[in-house]
């Protein structure tokens, strides 16, 4: 079993609209929402590619039913540490420019009692799990060290990914990661530095692995993905496909690689898998994940490189 921790679910509300004007009353051409979070997102890719995933983290009681309607939609079982208040709303506004001008909310406070719940949680449902996914933002109330703290938590016995980046990331890195997936943004913020090329990024990478990761796994966007465990080191060039949308996409890559993990495959098709997701979930029109058959279709015509 996969476990994926939410840390920081979010319902986004796009809105389009023909212009935004500031100060002024604005008509709504379309409206459209969806119940998310990097954690319950993994969760839901995991179970589209036939694999068994259990979803947790905090969720709030005034609208979190709507996300336990959603992962009850893709058959997937979860249990939530729940707190006041409700879930954070973040308003995507597009214009017919295409234009984006996005407000995202902060969410509410949760307190340390309900972050101590969270870890007993974790270490009750990953005693269950062979992987355990750690992923997304913390809700305020929690300070980057708490990441650490969740990856301590994990069972001993199962492998660990985290998908952070900076604090958060360093913290998780230094209890010992199985994997990591940053993008290369986030690579640069957590380093403090500039990539210049690909000497730059494979020497970015092997820093994470001297901090505590076992292995990286770091997104290129549509130029696909780097994949080394300090050994070894394969490259995978994503295919040239119409972005619908990149919501999602990362943690797509992160469910793929999990559950090739899982079943102990090599690095090159852990790679490969990875990047199908990936490149799956941006073909996919108003989800926030792929579908089965789109990631085979685009695996096929994937290749792995040594580097």
């Amino acid at each position: 079993m996969i476990l994926t921790v939410c840390m920081s679910p979010c319902m986004d509300v796009t809105i389009e609209l023909d212009s935004l004007n500031v100060g002024k009353t604005n008509v709504v051409k379309s409206k459209s929402l969806s119940f998310g979070g990097k954690g319950l997102n993994v969760a839901i890719g995991v179970r589209r590619l036939g694999g068994d995933s259990y979803a947790t983290g905090i969720m709030y009681n005034e609208n979190g039913y709507m996300f336990e309607n959603a992962l009850d939609k893709e058959g997937v079982p979860f249990t939530f540490v729940w707190n006041k208040g409700r879930v954070r709303e973040n308003y995507k506004f597009i214009d017919k420019r295409a234009m984006l001008t996005e407000v995202n909310d902060v969410g509410e406070e949760v307190t340390k009692e309900k972050l101590d719940e969270m870890l007993t949680m974790v270490r009750m449902q990953s005693a269950r799990s062979d992987v355990t996914v750690l992923s997304g933002g913390l809700p305020r109330g929690a300070s980057p060290d708490y990441y650490g703290q969740l990856a301590q938590a994990v069972d001993p016995k199962a492998l660990k990914i985290v998908d952070a980046e900076g604090a958060r990331l360093f913290s998780a890195m230094g209890v010992g990661v199985d994997l990591v997936k940053p993008n290369l943004d986030e690579l640069e913020n957590t380093l403090g530095r500039h990539i210049e090329n690909k000497e730059d990024m494979l020497k970015g990478c092997y820093e994470l692995l001297d901090r505590g990761a076992k292995r990286v796994l770091l997104s290129l966007g549509k130029q696909g993905a780097v994949l080394t465990d300090g050994t070894e080191s394969y490259y995978c060039k994503s295919l040239n496909v119409a972005v619908n949308s990149t919501v999602g996409a990362g943690d797509g890559m992160v469910a793929a690689a999990a559950l090739k993990l899982e079943q102990g495959a090599p690095l090159p098709e852990i790679l490969r898998a990875g990047v199908a997701a990936g490149t799956a979930t941006v073909m996919t029109v108003g989800q926030v994940s792929f579908t089965k058959e789109k990631y085979y279709e685009v695996m096929t015509n994937l290749h792995v490189s040594k580097l």
